[in-house]
């Protein structure tokens, strides 16, 4: 248990358990509910705010559990992917008037779309068979390759071939994960030399 947890102030007066609260977790994503306030509809007494606050409070038992989880999945393929999406908030016109998330969102730029968007970006590292190993969400300006190792650290796969896109070209990249045991496969920008083979880095 994470000490975060251990050493919370007034307990004894927690009408849900922590065991409930991630059962409920657990149940709004079987539903597909993406609005947590929607979901507290569905129970009489069940205050949004406090539900919200207690399920962030959990995050870090969250991720101990989903750590635990990946040790004991059976990651049989050899190659893991690494990949990013933008989640924009509004639309392009908007993105220098927008106030929502002013603090903890910004700009960002779509290569595969050539546009600007305003919000958050998510990053990933799936096995080949599609199971979510990690994920980070970030602001839409941070670079691909910056969330790499730190996704890696975490995750702890035992996979040691890592493919990603264009994104995750560069050198110093490469040579971080190679320190990690870890094989980095990218293809070549169409204007480097040889672009229509494949770069293994080793």
């Amino acid at each position: 248990m994470p000490n975060s947890l251990k050493h919370r102030r007034n307990t004894d007066q927690i009408k849900l358990s922590d065991s409930s609260i991630l059962a409920m977790l657990i149940w709004q994503a079987e539903l597909g509910i993406e609005s947590q306030r929607r979901f507290c509809r569905f129970f009489v007494g069940l205050s949004h705010s406090r539900f919200n606050r207690r399920a962030r409070q959990l995050l870090p038992l969250i991720y101990l559990i989903r750590h635990t989880l990946n040790q004991e999945v059976d990651l049989s393929g050899k190659i893991l992917i690494i990949d990013s999406f933008p989640v924009p908030v509004c639309q392009p016109v908007r993105n220098y008037r927008v106030k929502i998330f002013h603090d903890i969102a910004d700009i960002g730029y779509k290569a595969t779309k050539k546009v600007y968007y305003y919000g958050f970006k998510v990053h990933a590292i799936v096995s080949d068979d599609g199971y979510l190993l990690d994920y980070a969400v970030t602001k839409a300006s941070v670079h691909d390759a910056k969330e790499t190792v730190e996704l890696m650290n975490n995750a702890h796969p035992t996979n040691h071939y890592l493919l990603g896109d264009e994104g995750y070209l560069g050198k110093d990249l490469a040579a971080k994960l190679k320190q990690m045991s870890y094989v980095l496969w990218t293809p070549y920008r169409k204007n480097m030399q040889g672009a229509k083979k494949i770069t293994i880095i080793n």
